[in-house]
């Protein structure tokens, strides 16, 4: 029996692709990485998945693990060579267990982190993580690279909100650890080892998330603002004020939003004149009441306001306007897109260092390649910045990605200099893989080298991701 007669005797034959039917698979959401598989293989179950990486792994078949295909960093793509399976975890997408008196909810892998929200909000409860893909990203996808997201400040990235894993080895056995558990200190954390590891370790087929309590009120506002450095001003006065019910600071540049305006006209900035360089969402979210939450949050804008921090403020009225600021920062990258190409990065940043990193490296990427436009936003509370380039005057894109190592290399050059990581969110991929061990202390890539091979002594996981 070769090798896709055995696959489609697991999965039935119908879920196997092959040719064109798996080209959609083969290649990353932002059209950068295109590869070539031997088939794209549809299991439905853990036990379909188990069986087909233990086929894999006796055949000696490289294995990619997929959810949405939404991320951006190559890595749920494979390479030219014709010879992985593409590993898709869209079928395996049921709702297992709530349980509202745990407060957790079991997902399967497949899961989109929107029925997971919707899930979680049926049952009363909230589960917070929220990205501008959550209409088709995976709960898988969103493991395999520690998500954060824009409540990261309040409830923590992927990794905090999650209590167990199911997880598939490379040599095909199951390690059930689904345990809904808030202490269990019984040896090391393998929960915490196959977060965030790209699908390089094993395929995470379930998981057991934590929810929360829904707020009874929520307020949000856009800030105008002069700096950098007054946003810095403005988040920490939120902070003072508002405390845990601080859920959302995110910093945008003038021109992502007027970007969004012009791609998208439905949508409006609520500013009669914006000429502020520098915009804040803030959001608060309360347990107590409407007028708690609306009181602690004027007192707060209106002393960011009297400081001279705040050049000027719109406080959404309603749930609709509400949404409708949010819609404007969601929509940053789809304005991009629309744009054309660019140089995107996914950096951290302590936030006491933030002004000074952005100011010195525009400086440095406009000596170096002048005229070029700095497309800055994200997520200012918890010091991760989508600190992008663009074509600007004199530029178009095949000249600006015909610089692209170099850009990238400058910028994260000056994210090292102030003690920064090159990736916050995004993960590693194939995208960021040779310039890991450049930023990386070099027994810490020792260590990640030695965790891989003996977790995955075939090297067949997802195999260029991460480590080269």
């Amino acid at each position: 029996m070769d090798h896709l007669q055995a696959l489609r005797a697991v999965v039935g034959v119908t879920h196997v692709l092959t040719g064109a039917d798996a080209q959609p698979f083969e290649t990353d959401w932002r059209e950068r990485y295109r590869g070539r598989s031997l088939a794209v293989v549809r299991p439905a179950s853990t036990a379909e998945v188990a069986s087909v990486v233990r086929l894999c792994a006796q055949a000696g078949l490289p294995v990619v693990p997929q959810g949405g295909n939404t991320g951006l960093c190559g890595a749920a793509t494979p390479d030219g060579s014709g010879q992985a399976v593409i590993l898709s975890l869209q079928r395996l997408n049921q709702i297992r267990h709530v349980d509202t008196d745990n407060d957790t909810l079991v997902a399967e892998a497949g899961c989109i982190l929107q029925a997971v929200q919707q899930a979680a909000d049926e049952a009363g409860r909230l589960f917070p993580l929220s990205l501008a893909a959550e209409g088709s990203c995976t709960i898988g996808g969103n493991l395999a690279t520690n998500a954060g997201g824009t409540q990261v400040l309040r409830y923590g990235n992927m990794r905090e909100l999650t209590l167990g894993l199911e997880v598939v080895t490379p040599q095909g056995e199951i390690w059930h650890g689904l345990r809904g558990l808030r202490k269990d200190n019984t040896g090391y954390s393998l929960r915490d080892l196959y977060i965030g590891s790209e699908g390089t370790l094993g395929v995470i087929t379930a998981a057991t998330l934590k929810l929360f309590p829904q707020p009874v009120a929520r307020c949000t506002a856009l800030l105008a603002l002069g700096s950098i450095g007054a946003a810095i001003g403005v988040l920490g006065l939120a902070r003072a004020g508002l405390g845990a019910s601080l859920t959302g600071f995110e910093l945008m540049a003038a021109p992502c939003l007027l970007d969004v305006v012009r791609a998208f006209p439905q949508q409006r900035l609520p500013f009669a004149n914006p000429s502020a360089p520098w915009y804040a969402l803030l959001e608060l979210s309360d347990s107590e009441s409407e007028a708690h939450a609306r009181e602690r949050f004027e007192h707060v804008i209106g002393e960011a306001i009297e400081a001279g921090l705040v050049q000027d403020a719109a406080i959404a009225e309603s749930v609709a306007q509400s949404q409708a600021l949010w819609h404007l920062r969601e929509s940053i990258p789809l304005a991009e897109k629309e744009k054309g190409k660019s140089i995107k990065h996914d950096i951290s940043v302590s936030v006491s260092r933030m002004a000074e990193f952005v100011e010195h490296t525009n400086a440095a990427l406009q000596a170096a390649f002048p005229g070029i436009r700095h497309v800055i936003f994200g997520h200012l509370g918890d010091g991760n910045l989508h600190y992008n380039v663009a074509p600007g005057v004199g530029w178009d894109a095949d000249r600006l990605l015909a610089q692209q190592e170099a850009v990238y290399q400058l910028v994260h050059d000056r994210v090292h200099a102030v003690g920064g990581s090159i990736s916050a969110e995004h993960g590693v991929g194939q995208l960021k893989r040779d310039a890991l061990p450049r930023y990386k202390d070099p027994v810490e890539m020792v260590l990640m080298h030695r965790l891989k091979s003996a977790l995955d002594p075939q090297g067949l996981m997802n195999p260029g991701k991460v480590l080269a």
